[in-house]
């Protein structure tokens, strides 16, 4: 059994968890401990206090006691707020206080699209312009080509984590672009593990979303993979050989 840990801030699409570890059909454990969202805006400084390492330190005790073996700040605009180096610092930070392998979703962003082995991406967010620029800044950062970035102007996890499939694959056609190879939906408010096979099927293309990504990444900090076709092509490709 592999015993994987989040830490997850407030109360928006959580239930992508246990469906994602049922999904994944093998012995894998999917720990969630809810942090304290704090303010709940996606607004610069808000997101930065909500990824603060007091936030994150509370939460850390019960996952360790868990026997969790890896640990992912499950939120992506509470981590790259913090620009390339600070979102580093963030992650050793929690690493050392759990005393585990760490990492966060905008990291796992980035090692998604290296895993898949694509350059060009486009993204669909939910938040403001200026904090959707603020990604799209950190993905390039870490090695992407960003075609496209897509805002929404949503404030909140919280009406984020009303959307449904409507509003979800109608952001997604509206995000991608002919040069984009993958589509990426940074948002852990947004339910998104059922409908990553509609997705891809939609757009004929990898899609990324922030919660698949997430449980992705405690499995690579882990050395694990599990071929998981529902939770579309990051689950099924084979791994990338760096030379």
């Amino acid at each position: 059994m592999t015993a994987l840990g989040f830490l997850y801030p407030g109360h928006s699409a959580e239930d992508d968890y246990p469906r994602i570890e049922q999904l994944l059909g093998s012995d894998i454990r999917v720990d969630l401990v809810h942090t304290d969202i704090g303010e709940d805006a996606h607004r610069v400084d808000a997101l930065r206090e909500m990824g603060s390492a007091e936030r994150l330190a509370a939460g850390v005790e019960e996952l360790r006691l868990a026997g969790a073996e890896a640990v992912v700040w499950a939120c992506t605009s509470g981590s790259f707020v913090y620009g390339w180096e600070g979102a580093h610092e963030q992650v050793r930070t929690l690493a050392h206080r759990a005393g585990m392998p760490a990492s966060s979703t905008a990291f796992a962003f980035v090692h998604a699209v290296q895993e898949l082995g694509v350059r060009r991406v486009a993204v669909g967010a939910t938040y403001p312009d200026d904090v959707a620029s603020l990604f799209a800044d950190f993905l390039r950062a870490g090695g992407a080509e960003v075609v496209a970035v897509r805002p929404s102007g949503i404030v909140t996890a919280a009406e984020v984590g009303t959307w449904g499939e409507t509003e979800l694959l109608a952001l997604a056609r509206a995000t991608d672009h002919p040069d984009a190879e993958a589509v990426l939906l940074p948002d852990t408010a947004l339910h998104t593990a059922a409908h990553i096979p509609a997705l891809e099927k939609e757009l004929a293309k990898p899609v990324l979303t922030a919660n698949q990504v997430t449980v992705w990444e405690a499995l690579r900090l882990t050395d694990r993979r599990v071929n998981a076709p529902e939770l579309g092509s990051l689950f099924t490709k084979e791994p990338i050989v760096q030379v």
